[in-house]
């Protein structure tokens, strides 16, 4: 396997997949300084290959079955002759993320698959510690953040913005038969749950269920402010990116009658490079205290603790990199360079 992975062509697969996938995470991962890009354009591809192979197979419990024997492979130093693989093998030994961490990332899509039930926001938050929260303690870990503190915020963060997407996709998820918000929350709020998901349309007790989302989303970025802070300097511009763009969202939806059945909200690259120079002018900016102890979500708990008890990894080497100034310049120009193309 080739040490560097900068100049691999499994990277440059890698970042097809993401500048292909999720628009706001590839904006967001341009502000990352190199040495932590990589690791987390290969951790996203392979995020990517995982849920596609489960979400398109006719058969998810096989597909599931393949991608354990993958990542065994990949845990042994032998990854199968495939990108994503080849360069996840080199990030999960190169910065110790635990096999637990890909593990329930894995069961998250299962579980999509298999069409589960969310009766609860505990069953919600569960779904996004798998899905999503797995997704911020190993990038946390990539960043060299080790503390039970930072972490769970790193999870947490991870966990709001699933409920973002969750609330976001309402409709979209409603015609492929699947429910992610709260049953119990759409019931209090005088929804007969089976007979909408026969029908979706947009109405007063969905609308305040999804506001009701985004109030526990909002709550949760503001917790992950704390572990923003105490992220490696260079990391906090896109971190904090992700978490504005992302938190957007919902003050979209909210502008737009909270209706995420009818229409799919996205942020305008225009908007989506002005709150990125907002998240770099916040950078470096350090508050009396790195992060507020406070208790995890218990979903994300197992999470925190895998990654705290991972072996220390091997210090990576940092290559010369753009400035700061160089990199949110050339972020922002391109963004709107892009915009104008569209006519955005």
């Amino acid at each position: 396997m080739p040490a560097d992975l900068r100049v691999s062509s499994e990277l440059q697969a890698c970042r097809e997949l993401m500048r292909g996938g999720s628009k706001s995470f590839f904006a967001a991962s341009l502000l990352l300084p190199q040495r932590v890009r990589t690791p987390a354009t290969a951790l996203y591809a392979f995020c990517r290959v995982a849920d596609d192979a489960v979400d398109l197979s006719g058969d998810p419990h096989a597909a599931m079955d393949e991608l354990r024997t993958r990542l065994d492979a990949v845990y042994a130093g032998t990854p199968a002759p495939i990108a994503a693989d080849r360069a996840l093998a080199s990030t999960v030994h190169r910065y110790g993320v635990p096999r637990v961490l890909l593990d329930a990332l894995l069961e998250g899509f299962l579980w999509d698959a298999d069409g589960r039930r969310y009766d609860t926001i505990a069953d919600v938050e569960a779904y996004g510690a798998r899905v999503a929260g797995t997704v911020g303690a190993a990038m946390a870990l990539i960043m060299g953040v080790r503390s039970p503190q930072a972490l769970a915020r790193a999870c947490e963060l991870g966990v709001a913005m699933q409920f973002t997407n969750i609330a976001r996709d309402v409709g979209e998820d409603a015609r492929n038969g699947r429910l992610y918000l709260p049953r119990e929350w759409l019931v209090e709020a005088g929804l007969d749950v089976d007979a909408w998901l026969q029908n979706p349309v947009h109405c007063p007790e969905v609308a305040q269920t999804v506001r009701r989302l985004l109030r526990a989303a909002d709550e949760l970025y503001e917790r992950s402010e704390h572990g923003i802070a105490a992220l490696p300097r260079d990391c906090r511009p896109a971190i904090r990116a992700a978490r504005l763009v992302y938190a957007e969202i919902g003050r979209m939806l909210e502008r737009q009658g909270l209706d995420s059945v009818n229409h799919r909200v996205v942020v305008p690259a225009r908007r989506k490079a002005a709150l990125m120079a907002r998240a770099a002018s916040a950078a470096f900016n350090t508050p009396g205290r790195a992060y507020i102890s406070m208790p995890p979500l218990p979903a994300i708990q197992y999470l925190v603790d895998a990654s705290v008890a991972a072996p220390a990894p091997t210090v990576p080497h940092r290559p010369p990199q753009r400035s700061f100034d160089e990199r949110i310049g050339w972020v922002i120009e391109l963004m709107e360079r892009q915009a104008a193309r569209r006519g955005v």
